[in-house]
């Protein structure tokens, strides 16, 4: 799988997701569904670039292939679970979608946890 691929679309989708809530949502959502929506649309950037970063390191030899697409992997279904959730839970406001939101930070946990272990290894 091509993650750097993988994470310039992710990265494509934030930009039009979070202008689609700055411009298309603006006035629609109250205040609490708003935030949700920007938190979201914040992670999913956030990871989305960590993605990008992680799945270029295996080109500079400071990480193993294997360890970038496991990482990678995590940070993709963190970004659909976590943000996935919340973008859900904002526009339609049914709150029981809030339940799957932890699952993504778990993923998003393990991925940087994942990455901090082998790069500590590896400089052992």
């Amino acid at each position: 799988m091509n993650w750097s691929a993988v994470a310039a679309i992710m990265l494509a989708t934030a930009v039009g997701i979070g202008a689609f809530g700055a411009h298309g949502l603006k006035g629609r959502l109250d205040d609490y569904s708003m935030g949700v929506y920007e938190k979201a649309v914040l992670y999913h950037f956030l990871h989305a670039l960590g993605m990008l970063v992680v799945s270029i390191m295996p080109r500079a030899g400071a990480l193993a292939q294997s360890t970038a697409t496991w990482v990678c992997a995590l940070l993709a279904a963190g970004i659909l679970l976590f943000s996935g959730s919340l973008y859900a839970l904002a526009l339609s406001g049914v709150r029981i979608l809030g339940a799957i939101t932890p699952f993504g930070g778990v993923a998003f946990i393990a991925a940087w946890i994942t990455l901090a272990v082998c790069l500590l290894r590896s400089k052992a």
